[in-house]
């Protein structure tokens, strides 16, 4: 019956567990265990993200799918959790999921969460009393539910998200390099000035790298297709049924459009988190090679009197509450930033991984939710790479070609001509007196200007090879 809180308006009403009795919220779809998970863990204040919650009930309506088929499941209690499942898809309730993401670590409390309100929603709709834990839950256990809810959220973010966001990505690096084709610059190695490059050879290794991100992570796809579910508590299928397994990766596959399969040994996809290890560092890599551009862009925008003043990126925000005029690369900056909140993650999944003691792992929420805010911010950082940086910055020619005019380093492509010393005390003099390569050579060698031009010219020199 209804009661109301001494602290407040609020009515509740009491629900049973086998614990006894819990007063949860008149509002909540939610039942008892749900509302224990609630005041036993007020610890962030982050639930687990909406996809892994869709993945979750995804799962329930496979199996009830399943179950009704094998004949285990009453059919008029299986249609009605299935219209649940698709109630939830279709409408928002991320309210009756507020279980924090530290929690027990099997993810006991969320696969409870999901189930009683399944439960509530399907008993209402049918009229007869539909089981949390009898009906709902049959044939699983939040052991093999919460490890394939991770690779089913992130399987589908993956391929619906991140991978669509590489692909833009290197379409619009590979834009940007046709639009500065020609470009000649000074390269750098350690900072320093180098032999030239072309800018667009420079774009294109930036493309390159993330082709190999993006080929990395699709590697990984075929592992997370391989599902823990029908392993039940430990990997033996107990309480489930023979068939269950098979079915239930068919079903699921179907409803989500991927290609699902069981685990080969579900003993080890129970008791292990070594897939969701290995995409962790794929999207670390990538992380790694988006920080990579990042800077790059920040040093070839500096100044822009003062630094290198190559390009310019887009001006989007003022830069200082007390510089006016001052306009900061805040693209870059904020793309580093999301680099680092992965490496972290990175690092918690690590950990997490490690925490597979005997017959299961015991922290797969924060796996879950680590993976996944990864898998978001990384897409999200991708696209505002290539749309707010890349594909609007505009180059500065006359900077470039009077930096690479004056550069000694030019003087390496005498190397085989005139020998290693005598070009290195060409560079030296031209270093001190701060005038052209060219001219120098002029006064230190017997080469004609003709000559000269020929054996220095920036754009024979970023193709490589001995210049004849």
């Amino acid at each position: 019956m209804p009661d109301k809180s001494s602290e407040g308006a609020e009515k509740f009403r009491i629900e049973k567990d086998s614990l006894g009795e819990v007063r949860v919220p008149v509002s909540a779809l939610y039942g008892a265990q749900t509302q224990r998970a609630v005041e036993n863990f007020p610890v962030s204040g982050y639930p687990l993200p909406r996809e892994f919650v869709r993945a979750v009930v995804a799962i329930k309506r496979a199996a009830a799918e399943t179950n009704r088929n094998l004949g285990i499941l009453d059919g008029n209690l299986a249609e009605a959790i299935i219209q649940a499942c698709d109630q939830l898809s279709e409408s928002d309730y991320q309210n009756q999921f507020p279980i924090d993401v530290f929690q027990t670590g099997s993810g006991t409390s969320t696969n409870m969460n999901v189930n009683e309100v399944l439960a509530h929603l399907a008993t209402q709709a049918c009229g007869q009393a539909v089981s949390a834990n009898d009906h709902v839950n049959m044939c699983q256990s939040s052991n093999d539910v919460i490890p394939t809810a991770i690779h089913l959220s992130t399987l589908l973010a993956l391929q619906n998200r991140l991978l669509p966001a590489l692909v833009h990505l290197i379409e619009t690096i590979d834009q940007k390099a046709e639009n500065v084709a020609g470009v000649v610059k000074t390269g750098r190695t350690h900072l320093m000035d180098a032999v030239p490059i072309t800018l667009s050879q420079e774009l294109r290794a930036w493309a390159a790298q993330i082709k190999l991100c993006k080929a990395r992570i699709e590697s990984s796809l075929p592992r997370l297709e391989a599902l823990a579910q029908g392993g039940t508590a430990v990997g033996t299928g107990l309480n489930a049924h023979g068939e269950f397994a098979v079915m239930f990766a068919r079903k699921l596959s179907s409803a989500c459009g991927v290609s699902l399969r069981p685990a080969e040994n579900p003993f080890a996809a129970i008791a292990s988190q070594d897939t969701a290890v290995e995409v962790s560092g794929q999207l670390r890599t990538l992380a790694v090679a988006l920080m990579k551009i990042a800077n790059d862009l920040r040093w070839m925008n500096s100044g822009p009197l003062a630094g290198f003043g190559e390009i310019a990126l887009p001006s989007l925000q003022p830069g200082s509450s007390i510089m006016p005029g001052k306009v900061n690369p805040v693209i870059a900056e904020s793309v580093a930033m999301v680099a680092a909140k992965v490496m972290g993650n990175d690092a918690t999944v690590a950990v997490a991984g490690q925490s597979g003691n005997f017959q299961l792992n015991v922290m797969l929420p924060v796996i879950a939710f680590s993976l996944l805010e990864s898998v978001r911010i990384l897409t999200a950082a991708t696209r505002m790479l290539a749309d707010r940086a890349i594909s609007g910055f505009t180059v500065n020619e006359p900077r470039i070609s009077e930096a690479l005019a004056r550069n000694p380093i030019l003087v390496t492509a005498l190397n085989p001509v005139i020998g290693y010393g005598k070009a290195a005390e060409i560079a030296k003099t031209a270093y001190a007196s701060g005038r052209p390569v060219l001219e120098v050579a002029m006064e230190m060698t017997t080469l004609s200007r003709t000559e000269l031009e020929h054996l220095l010219d920036p754009a024979r020199l970023s193709r490589g090879g001995i210049v004849e």
